[in-house]
């Protein structure tokens, strides 16, 4: 528990675990552009959670477990608690493993797994709960369902809880909009499959944050003529799909 990597993998002598240790990185310098940019334009999804203590972070990352597994949600068990370190259960295989086993090999089932994904966290939103960062790394199989890890982040803390659903649907289909091999089609059902389970005030949300991102879409696409970085790509391809899903899906 007091070595120096951030998250480690570890085989004793029943079972691996995971070991992931708090304060080992510093803030990054977009964690510091965000609070500037949040203090100047006073938007509620731009908002970052605070900055905590090691230990602080270990403490609302096992209160954060907690919640969701008492909803019924598939979370990794903690099995140690020390000093700003979690000792965690494997949880096998992450959604973003076996994406990159798909990918080339079957470009059906990897979307598929991609609109599930979008379809999970629906059904997170609709039992009012937020992840934060709910990326396929973060997202791991439970039978016939999708568990959820890594809960370092909880935004409901500086955003009303909608808002924080909202941006959730957002950051997770940064991954699906360059990612999906078969395209709209599937930006389209992976939309479709959020929106029927996740709540009309995440929705109607989520479409007042469209609006003002969208404002930054022909900047955006400016700067990409210089250089179209992979973030840059991901941002753009999103923002104008769900521009675009609005004016086909009501959130009614």
């Amino acid at each position: 528990m007091s070595g120096a990597r951030r998250v480690e993998c570890v085989t004793l002598s029943s079972r691996l675990v995971w070991i992931k240790r708090y304060g080992t990185e510093k803030p990054r310098v977009w964690r510091h552009l965000q609070a500037m940019l949040s203090r100047i334009i006073p938007i509620d999804f731009l908002r970052p959670c605070a900055y905590l203590t090691p230990q602080e972070m270990a403490e609302r990352e096992i209160s954060r477990i907690g919640i969701f597994a008492e909803q019924g949600i598939a979370v990794p068990k903690v099995l140690y608690a020390s000093n700003g370190a979690l000792m965690l259960e494997d949880a096998g295989i992450t959604v973003q493993r076996r994406l990159g086993q798909l990918k080339e090999s079957d470009p059906v089932a990897h979307d598929d797994l991609m609109v599930a994904c979008a379809a999970e966290l629906g059904r997170l939103h609709a039992g009012g709960l937020c992840h934060g960062r709910p990326y396929p790394r973060d997202m791991f199989f439970a039978g016939k369902r999708l568990g959820f890890m890594d809960f370092e982040e909880d935004p409901q803390t500086v955003m009303p809880l909608e808002v924080a659903q909202a941006r959730d649907i957002w950051l997770l289909f940064l991954q699906i909009a360059t990612g999906a091999r078969l395209g709209v089609e599937t930006q389209n059902r992976a939309y479709e499959a959020w929106s029927r389970e996740a709540p009309a005030a995440a929705r109607a949300e989520l479409q007042r944050m469209i609006r003002f991102l969208g404002g930054f879409l022909f900047l955006a696409r400016l700067i990409g003529r210089v250089h179209m970085g992979s973030d840059l790509q991901r941002f753009i391809v999103a923002t104008s799909f769900l521009m675009h899903a609005f004016t086909t899906y009501s959130v009614d």
